[in-house]
């Protein structure tokens, strides 16, 4: 396993986490995964949604569950593919609802680094997976230390949008104040329940009418 990244102020953030015996049981598991099977993303890549998007930067929250698990898909952002493969269908939808709701064309890569580098974290509640094979690190603690991600951001950062698809998202982003924060929700942007509410929900442009009403600049979707 390669070495991980993640910025220097999550680690201080996260620190006792880090410490704690589900997450040295979790670090054994996944080593474990990585030494013997195919597994997702990229060594170097599980924490990289940290990376991409410090403690100290964060504007918008968005809750992924578990990484793709076909070749070369996930890279550690929720949603989000390395440059030159093919959009998921979830991730084509997303680039959908943002052309109809600001009218930003739906570009030539599905790499979502430039939403991360501008303070919205990619958050999955799994950080990594077993190729081909849906939540198969489901279970063994990343939930838990996810939950912890959320608690973080939540007590001690206010005036974040947290953008919750479908009902797992919306499940663990309940810890977030309604009246500190700006709280949206729709079904999930899969191809199974976008007609029913993700298409039209213009959660980009509310989003960055909220971010501006308090003083921060605004997504470049």
């Amino acid at each position: 396993m390669a070495e991980v990244r993640i910025a220097q102020d999550w680690k201080e953030v996260l620190h006792e986490e880090f410490s704690k015996p589900y997450f040295e049981e979790l670090v054994e598991f996944v080593k474990g995964e990585y030494a013997t099977d195919t597994v997702y993303p990229a060594g170097g890549n599980i924490f990289r949604a940290f990376d991409k998007c410090p403690f100290d930067k964060i504007k918008v929250v968005i809750i992924g569950q578990d990484p793709y698990h076909g070749p070369g898909q996930a890279n550690g952002l929720c949603f989000s593919v390395a440059r030159g493969v093919q959009f998921p269908p979830s991730l084509q939808n997303i680039f959908k609802e943002v052309q109809s709701d600001i009218g930003t064309p739906i570009p030539d890569s599905g790499e979502l680094d430039r939403w991360a580098e501008q303070g919205v974290l990619l958050l999955n509640a799994v950080l990594t997976v077993r190729a081909h094979q849906a939540a198969s690190h489901a279970g063994r603690g990343w939930e838990r230390f996810t939950d912890a991600v959320v608690r973080a951001i939540a007590e001690r950062k206010d005036k974040v949008v947290y953008m919750l698809w479908g009902s797992y998202a919306q499940k663990k982003g309940s810890i977030a104040n309604p009246n500190n924060n700006l709280i949206l929700k729709a079904v999930h942007p899969s191809p199974l329940s976008a007609y029913r509410g993700f298409f039209g929900c213009k959660h980009f442009s509310e989003a960055n009418r909220y971010l501006e009403s308090v003083g921060k600049t605004p997504i470049v979707w």
